[in-house]
């Protein structure tokens, strides 16, 4: 005995596109069918993800041809792994669209900073025994951990203050400022780790020197310090090229 494939059904369902009749008689369907009811909310949940996404027409294309599919004699056993085959379509979907939204044109400067930062950590754990026990140091990092970069900056400046040597309290305090878009001072900041040229920060505060030259406009400056980097053995090296090609 063959079975339907319910994926053209879903579509309809979720998009509304269903007359009376023909909704009333998938509600039945749904009734007692626990894969078909996470199936479908499986689908809706990646609709959501979907929408106004740059591969949403080719999604809209890639359904005509399951529709079309749909049509055909499915064999019973296809339903068991239909949400598996949905998820990897979903997968296919959102990097085809990343490629459409990214490489097909230039990026501006906060797209930039939004595709290529990552978190920064720093390494505390190599602090002396001494800046371990630092109270404004330990009180500076719970902030930052926390996210409250603006409480953070104002903690590794007192640090600062005591010990304007402390390249790693100078590398966090630039990283805090740089997420409350304080450039120019996130940016003098980052120089001096990369002047002192006798730290484990050096290639961490080239990135995000060169971050912050996008941001304040200063496009000769970024791109040498990005051809630089990329030039390099830096770990940031490959995003590097990304950026400069990406950039106007």
């Amino acid at each position: 005995m063959k079975t339907i494939d319910f994926s053209y059904f879903i579509e309809r369902y979720n998009a509304g596109e269903m007359n009376d009749a023909e909704k009333q008689w998938f509600l039945k369907e749904l009734d007692g069918n626990d894969k078909l009811r996470d199936e479908v909310e499986l689908r809706a949940k990646a609709d959501k993800v979907l929408v106004n996404h740059p591969s949403l027409m080719l999604r809209n294309k890639l359904f005509e041809i399951e529709r079309q599919r749909a049509e055909a004699v499915i064999p019973k056993n296809s339903g068991k792994n239909s949400a598996i085959r949905y998820a990897a379509m979903v997968s296919v979907f959102i990097l085809l669209g990343s490629l459409l939204l990214y490489n097909g044109r230039n990026l501006q400067p906060g797209e930039i900073i939004e595709k290529f930062k990552t978190p920064y950590e720093g390494i505390s754990a190599s602090r002396s025994q001494e800046n371990i026990v630092n109270d404004d140091y330990k009180t500076a990092l719970d902030y930052y951990n926390i996210n409250d970069f603006s409480t953070a900056a104002v903690y590794f400046s007192k640090v600062l203050k005591n010990d304007p040597g402390d390249m790693e309290s100078v590398m966090f305090f630039g990283v805090s400022n740089f997420e409350e878009k304080n450039y120019p001072i996130a940016e003098k900041s980052f120089a001096e780790v990369v002047d002192n040229n006798d730290n484990l920060y050096i290639e961490d505060a080239q990135w995000y020197l060169a971050l912050c030259y996008i941001q304040t406009g200063e496009k000769a400056k970024a791109v040498q310090q990005l051809t630089s980097i990329r030039n390099s053995e830096s770990l940031y090296r490959k995003n590097a090229g990304r950026v400069l090609r990406r950039m106007n």
